[in-house]
């Protein structure tokens, strides 16, 4: 796709990749609806980016799939017609599968699958009516791979796979392509953000996260995937490995995962 010219909504967009993202995109030419709970970060993203009268602020909460509706008919009316859809909104987790409640693991699920699922869908008949246009998907490495104190979060990155597969196989036909991108570890707040088993945010980053890419570069990787209209997208470090590793020597990959150190992630308590 052309991103100059373009109007790209982006959920997420008041922190780490998905701010990234609406710099990276906006420096590339487009036009942006800027998506998330925090309308004055929101704002202060806006006016950081050029033409920055040009782009809507929409704030949106994902777990409230009543206003996705709404929110759709305001960006179409606002911007004429949206041309991708930026998934990139949702929450990690730090906690163990046997003390992790449902209702935490519902959250997660509710903010990280059913969310972006319920906005693509409450997009999609625009975009089919249009013939054109792009779904972004932000998963993960996770979304092949489950490790230590992620149960929920990669079960909604696994969710997210098998979903927006699908949908990618039903609609290439009618011009909507998807694209999904999987980023190892990245320096923002994911770490901190990330739901423990109580159900509060960690509140402190973890050292694979402080270790990680940066967020301009999984903007760019993502930004040169959508323009090239590509189906998916790894980038990051030597995490990577964990997705091979996984399809091609998959009881190699669990003899590993069985011996990593999450003691430490264990004992780190939310203020």
């Amino acid at each position: 796709m052309r991103l100059d010219g373009s109007t790209v909504w982006i959920t997420g967009a008041s922190s780490g990749i998905g701010e990234a993202l609406a710099r990276e995109l906006a420096a590339r030419g487009a036009t942006l609806v800027l998506s998330a709970r925090r309308a004055g970060e929101l704002e202060r993203v806006r006016a950081g980016l050029p033409r920055a009268a040009s782009h809507l602020v929409l704030p949106l909460d994902l777990e409230r799939p009543e206003g996705f509706a709404e929110a759709v008919s305001k960006a179409w009316i606002h911007t004429g017609a949206v041309d991708a859809l930026v998934n990139n909104a949702g929450v990690s987790q730090r906690g163990l599968a046997a003390e992790t409640p449902m209702e935490v693991g519902r959250r997660i699920l509710e903010i990280g699958y059913f969310g972006p699922v319920g906005l693509t869908q409450a997009l999609l008949p625009r975009l089919r009516a249009r013939g054109a246009g792009r779904v972004v998907v932000v998963s993960s490495v996770m979304g092949y791979v489950g490790t230590p104190m992620r149960s929920s979060y990669a079960a909604a990155k696994h969710a997210l796979h098998g979903y927006f597969d699908s949908l990618r196989a039903e609609l290439w036909r009618e011009g909507v392509g998807v694209t999904i991108a999987c980023p190892g570890y990245v320096r923002s707040r994911v770490s901190e953000n990330a739901l423990t088993a109580s159900g509060a945010p960690q509140g402190r980053s973890d050292r694979p996260s402080r270790r990680g890419i940066s967020c301009e570069r999984c903007a760019r990787a993502i930004a040169r995937a959508m323009e090239r209209d590509r189906d998916e997208v790894h980038v990051g470090g030597t995490e990577l490995a964990g997705i091979w590793l996984q399809r091609l020597l998959p009881s190699l990959f669990r003899r590993i995962v069985r011996k990593m150190d999450f003691g430490q992630e264990r004992r780190m308590k939310a203020p």
